[in-house]
């Protein structure tokens, strides 16, 4: 049998081990712990005593042994903020709730610009540099050649461990999901064969204005001339098409030159998008405004002005072109 004095020594022991379990460890500074895969409860306390933060890693095992806390951890990144306890950092290690980065695509970025983006996250392993276009969109599962408008424009959040490859595989899933909702639920008789044709238009709009309530609009004018058979005549297009021979005027010989993009040139759409769109594009194109406009042309406040005639597009050309104000800017504030 345990004496009395044994038993007192089994409670104060006890009693101090969940103490020292809910004491804040000794932390001069914020830190970043990482525990990596495959690693151990054991190796963690081990770990943690050689960083100083635990007097002994024995003490942690008696904790969680003590507690029934198990033995499962996860890997990954994690915050260990001052007055953090040994309870709380092996609760937040048990959940998972590891640090998050983030890497922001824009919308009506190329896809060339978001390689670049993701290139430049100092946290996402890099496999997209030693990887081509078409590898790239095999490991995607896409049987398009041409990337340009199937990766959705958004603020992705990953762990560290997770590659550049993995964000794009993510933006072209939610790409191709939203896509297909938005197809759906799409307006009678519009003139596109299908979603790739509509994301077409998408990227288009999403070229042409900033203004959210101009996107309906803008796409309301493309599918009257579509029905017309007249000419998009857009300039994004011709930008894209001119590649990285733009630099940053477009001119009359630039109208001219034929490109499969140049909407002065061909007729009808281009054959891809020429960026990608984010879901109110994609709607606008999909539900576009009911209006007689044919044209619209730059304010130079961010805004257009539609017209519905030739006449009344040279006037408003002349007015808001030919006499640009000296503030004169194609976005909006």
């Amino acid at each position: 049998m345990v004496g009395a004095a044994g038993v007192g020594a089994v409670v104060f022991a006890v009693t101090w081990l969940n103490q020292w379990g809910e004491s804040p460890m000794s932390l001069q500074q914020d830190q970043v712990l990482e525990v990596p895969t495959g690693s151990s409860l054991y190796r963690l306390s081990i770990e943690l005593e050689q960083l100083g933060l635990i007097e002994q890693g024995r003490y942690l095992r008696w904790y969680i042994k003590l507690n029934k806390l198990g033995h499962f951890i996860q890997a990954g990144e994690y915050d260990v903020p001052v007055g953090t306890t040994p309870q709380q950092l092996i609760a937040k290690i048990q959940r998972g709730d590891v640090i998050k980065y983030s890497v922001t695509l824009i919308n009506g970025h190329t896809f060339k610009e978001f390689r670049l983006a993701l290139q430049a996250d100092p946290v996402l392993v890099q496999r997209l540099p030693d990887m081509t276009t078409e590898q790239i969109l095999q490991a995607l599962g896409e049987e398009r050649k041409h990337p340009e408008g199937l990766f959705y424009p958004d603020t992705y959040h990953f762990h560290r461990g997770d590659s550049d490859l993995d964000i794009l595989q993510r933006a072209y899933d939610r790409m191709a999901s939203l896509l297909a909702e938005a197809w759906e639920r799409r307006e009678e008789g519009l003139p596109y064969k299908d979603a790739y044709e509509a994301l077409i238009m998408a990227s288009i709009v999403e070229k042409e204005t900033a203004v959210g309530e101009e996107r309906a609009l803008i796409a309301g004018v493309f599918v009257n001339r579509l029905n017309k058979k007249m000419r998009l005549q857009t300039d994004p297009t011709v930008i894209y098409g001119l590649g990285d021979q733009y630099r940053g005027n477009i001119t009359r010989t630039h109208l001219k030159t034929y490109t499969p993009y140049n909407t002065y040139r061909i007729n009808g759409l281009p054959p891809t998008p020429i960026a990608n769109p984010a879901l109110p594009a994609i709607e606008a194109a999909l539900h576009p405004a009911t209006t007689k406009a044919l044209y619209f042309v730059a304010k130079g406040d961010g805004s257009h002005h539609f017209s519905e005639t030739l006449q009344e597009h040279e006037k408003a050309v002349r007015q808001y072109q030919w006499k640009r104000r000296s503030d004169y800017r194609s976005s909006p504030k």
